[in-house]
């Protein structure tokens, strides 16, 4: 797959001026305006890097904000563009979707103190539509999210503001339409972005859900959308930690219902569930626009609701073995996280052997492993062990009911050149592990409990809401003092607080004082049912 064809640094389209030493441009949603996060430079500095040899930063826009991005590309503009922006000469214009907008005038002004100081926002209906409001804002001051604060306040929150509770939509409605200044040699400007497509096209019907699967040039935007946040992971990490598998769209955190797309290296694995699982045409226009970015193949997973009741001729059907469009992937198949490398099936039914939803808690435990004995229960394929061996533990033990994905953890090991004399594999139910490791007085430094929502196991079953207390504590008691435990559940229905609560409970029942912190999901996984917490010594 050529990264740099599918998703390059800018589209030059996205230029609005060029001139006398500054350079505007139109930025996408879902894109930082500043660096965010130093390890994935995803940030707009780095995609426009290539248009000008010096870029000088004077505003920012929330990564979800889309619209009017200035640089002064000469250090000689910076000092009259920075003098404008200081005393507020610079008018900013932006265009907001909301429901909930009650005020009949057309014009109105909001005023709020925020931060301890006086916000004020001029607000112009520009079209209406039902409930769905376009409106027009002019910041008269610019406080930390002033405008979607604001909104929300008057009973208008903008769509798609998870934040502030805005209706549901694709991504944030807020976009920088416009931009008055004096360029340096003392020309007035006014540049203008237009109205990205989404927020016409919410206007006009709302929040599509699964009707974005009914045309194939809608559904392509919707899943451009979503592949531009990805784009730091896709073109910008450092080849030193390249990582070549994670999450490209997820579901409805992106306006995709029931839709997963997943890249692992070159291939992208796309996941069907819910509606969409049982709509032929749909799943036909999706696997078409997703091809379309240029991967090397296209595997398709569709996910019931029920996969342990199927029999394997089932199973298969779900899960072909062949690629619905394009060549098929090697299997195994190498992929790398943050250049530790492991191996995948994309041809092994509806697993492909790892969850890109755990990069940030790999990072974690390798973090934190050095010369420290380690138990990973439910350890599936064993990629915390891995990066365990891979960060110094002395010792690692891996515990899972099933041998064959143990195997396939014996294979990740030597894929990564980790000699397995200090390294265990158990085929065991982990619970029944905990209570024999228990009476006998092992301890570990570091535990990682990463059970399935439910799952049956030599008669046996488990379920988050009934038997994850009890595990957690037992989880604790072969926890030796000053030891960490990284605990996780990808459960829809358990909140982040209710789950850091149950590991919390569950310390204290094991007479242990811990630290419990909850650990953010990775930027791939925005609205992601996955709930992580770090336990360390109190």
């Amino acid at each position: 797959m050529d990264l740099a064809r599918a998703f390059p640094d800018f589209d030059p389209a996205r230029v609005v001026f060029r001139d006398d030493g500054l350079l505007v441009v139109d930025k996408p949603a879902g894109v930082p305006s500043q660096a965010a996060d130093p390890e994935v430079p995803d940030d707009l500095p780095s995609r426009v890097r290539s248009l000008a040899a010096y870029l000088g930063t004077h505003q920012r826009l929330d990564a979800e904000t889309s619209g009017l991005v200035l640089f002064t590309t000469e250090r000689t503009a910076n000092a009259s563009i920075a003098e404008q922006f200081e005393k507020r000469r610079v008018k900013k214009t932006y265009l907001a979707c909301v429901t909930g907008w009650r005020v009949q005038d057309q014009r109105t002004t909001l005023r709020h103190v925020l931060e301890g100081k006086q916000a004020v926002t001029h607000v112009r209906v520009v079209e209406r539509r039902g409930e769905r409001a376009l409106l027009e804002l002019d910041l008269e001051t610019g406080r930390t999210h002033q405008a979607r604060d604001q909104l929300t306040r008057a009973g208008a929150p903008i769509a798609g503001d998870r934040m502030y509770g805005g209706a549901r939509a694709p991504r944030l409605m807020l976009h920088a339409s416009a931009l008055e200044i004096t360029s340096p040699s003392g020309k007035k400007l006014r540049l203008t972005a237009p109205t990205p497509s989404e927020m016409s096209e919410w206007l006009e019907v709302g929040d599509l859900g699964t009707r974005v699967y009914d045309d194939g040039a809608r559904l392509r935007a919707a899943l451009g959308l979503a592949f531009e946040r990805r784009w730091g992971l896709l073109r910008a990490m450092p080849l030193a930690r390249a990582t070549t598998v994670f999450r490209l769209a997820n579901e409805e955190g992106e306006g995709l219902p029931g839709l997963a797309v997943d890249y692992y290296g070159g291939y992208g694995v796309v996941s069907f569930s819910g509606d969409l699982a049982a709509s032929p045409d749909g799943k036909a226009r999706v696997l078409d626009a997703v091809a379309s970015f240029g991967f090397d193949g296209v595997y398709d997973k569709t996910r019931p609701k029920h996969a342990s009741a199927l029999s394997d001729a089932e199973r298969e059907a779900m899960a072909p073995v062949t690629p619905a469009r394009g060549a098929p992937a090697p299997s195994p198949l190498s992929v790398t996280e943050e250049g530790v490398p492991f191996l995948v099936r994309l041809d092994a039914g509806l697993a492909t052997g790892f969850y890109a939803d755990q990069r940030k808690n790999r990072k974690r435990v390798r973090s934190h492993a050095a010369k420290r004995r380690v138990l990973n229960l439910f350890s599936y394929t064993c990629s915390f062990s891995v990066v365990s061996a891979l960060g110094g533990a002395s010792r690692t033990v891996s515990v899972d009911a099933s041998a064959s994905a143990l195997e396939r953890g014996r294979e990740s090991f030597a894929h990564a050149g980790i000699d397995l004399a200090t390294h265990d594999f158990v085929a065991m139910d982990a619970r029944a592990y905990l209570e024999r490791a228990s009476r006998r007085g092992e301890l570990f430094d570091l535990v990682i409990l990463d059970p399935p929502s439910f799952g049956t196991a030599k008669g046996g079953r488990f379920s988050i809401a009934s038997d994850f207390p009890a595990l957690c504590k037992l989880a604790f008691s072969v926890l030796d003092a000053g030891g960490s435990m990284l605990a996780s559940i990808n459960h829809q229905k358990t909140t982040q607080d209710r789950f850091r609560h149950m590991v919390e409970d569950a310390a204290r029942a094991a007479g242990k004082a811990a630290k419990v912190r909850d650990i953010p999901p990775p930027l791939d996984y925005p609205g992601g049912h996955m709930k992580a917490v770090w336990s360390s010594p109190a």
